[in-house]
């Protein structure tokens, strides 16, 4: 069977938390053996912890997500170190830069602000930081440049920035971390754009409970028992159009298996090739001091 890292989700969202066993165990059995949880504020922090305790597959991520910005308390950045200090297994995510619908509601000058702060923690940790960028790439690439570069990796995750800048962005550590959010792009513009990334910098990710890949363009996607949780539905193998489904659907880990086969087509290379790349890179990049990837190999 092939192995899968799922290298960004949110198990933690209140929208499938409390599925998050049966979520693991679906995803484990379809090969699917790692996932990187990001939390996002201050007030899911510990749940991402205590997630990362009971599950061995488990790797968290702590961060301040730019649209959390404007709710952070005056002792975050403290809050935060000690979380790292007694999880030697974290990364840094997600943090980043907002200038979408969503973002335009957080002063900038602020993001900005804690983005850096975070970014400079993450290198005096030595350890990656996973990226959330939406219309700033100019900011962000700017930003990176005068903070790294970033031995430890920089992971740019759901990117659909160009082609053009993924050179830049290489030269300073970055992976780039690929999601179901590719569907949305025109195929040839994600097709050049991928092909235009090193081979030893792709991962995959499903950003689980959002970025539900587009079934009309794969083979139906992996179902759950018991569908419906706290009012939401997830995609189920029945689906062959996701313009049939309730807006509320949600995505979850073993969809990765449908990022993989849409990522390997655009690169004109079989879904086993891709997914032992992909898994070889997040294992590399995962693998600092203290983590558990380095820890159980």
């Amino acid at each position: 069977m092939m192995k899968l890292f799922d290298s960004h989700c949110h198990l933690q969202d209140p929208r499938i938390f409390n599925k998050v066993p049966q979520l693991i165990r679906t995803a484990l059995d379809t090969g699917l053996v790692r996932f990187a949880v990001n939390g996002i504020s201050e007030e899911d922090w510990h749940l991402v912890k205590n997630m990362s305790d009971c599950y061995p597959s488990v790797i968290p991520c702590f961060g301040l997500h730019p649209w959390y910005v404007a709710e952070r308390t005056p002792s975050w950045l403290g809050t935060l170190k000690e979380f790292f200090e007694s999880t030697p297994a974290a990364a840094v995510g997600e943090i980043g830069l907002d200038k979408g619908s969503r973002g335009r509601e957080i002063d900038f000058t602020d993001q900005i602000e804690v983005f850096r702060l975070q970014l400079e923690l993450a290198k005096e940790l030595k350890r990656p930081a996973s990226v959330h960028c939406v219309r700033a790439f100019g900011d962000l690439i700017q930003i990176l440049k005068s903070v790294g570069p970033f031995p430890a990796g920089i992971i740019l995750h759901s990117y659909m920035g160009s082609a053009e800048m993924v050179p830049e962005f290489a030269e300073l550590g970055a992976y780039f971390s690929f999601s179901g959010f590719l569907m949305s792009m025109k195929e040839s513009k994600a097709k050049k754009m991928l092909k235009s990334v090193p081979s030893e910098r792709i991962l995959l990710e499903t950003d689980a409970p959002d970025a539900l890949p587009k079934s009309n363009n794969l083979d139906s996607l992996f179902s759950i028992e018991g569908s419906r949780t706290q009012g939401e539905n997830f995609m189920s193998t029945d689906a062959s159009d996701t313009s049939a489904q309730p807006k509320e659907t949600l995505n979850h880990p073993a969809n990765i298996h449908n990022v993989l086969k849409y990522v390997a087509s655009l690169l004109e290379m079989s879904e086993e090739e891709l997914a032992d790349l992909s898994y070889s890179n997040a294992v590399r990049l995962f693998s600092y001091e203290g983590s558990k990837v380095l820890l159980e190999g």
